[in-house]
């Protein structure tokens, strides 16, 4: 079992929820069972998957929770991006978290490569 609260990319990852969160915030109410749910669950399941991973027995079972994590994770760049384009969210904010996303889907890559049995 890994510690995976110690994990950078665990604790970025929080961040990013929050931000994620805060970002809906100010989305139309009429969005709220489309793009602010997708939003949510895509943000939720980057720390969530590398979390789930974590309390994994071995390597080989840990293995496949970074994979689902980087997928949540490109999800978020695309419902983020067509938010942007409807001018949901703000360009300053998108290229910001945008960003960050970036250096979390590097940091999940590099913990992928380190997990590989």
């Amino acid at each position: 079992m890994h510690r995976y609260k110690e994990l950078k990319v665990w604790q970025k990852a929080i961040d990013l929820a929050v931000e994620g969160y805060q970002i809906t915030e100010k989305l139309p109410k009429e969005e709220r069972y489309g793009l602010i749910s997708q939003i949510n669950r895509c943000v939720v399941s980057i720390p969530s998957n590398i979390a789930e991973g974590a309390g994994r027995n071995t390597k080989k079972d840990f293995d496949n929770f970074p994979g689902i994590s980087l997928g949540s994770s490109f999800e978020l760049d695309t419902q983020l991006g067509i938010s942007n384009r409807l001018g949901y969210v703000s360009s300053d904010d998108f290229e910001k978290i945008e960003s960050e996303l970036e250096h979390i889907q590097n940091m999940i890559a590099k913990l992928k490569q380190s997990l590989n049995v």
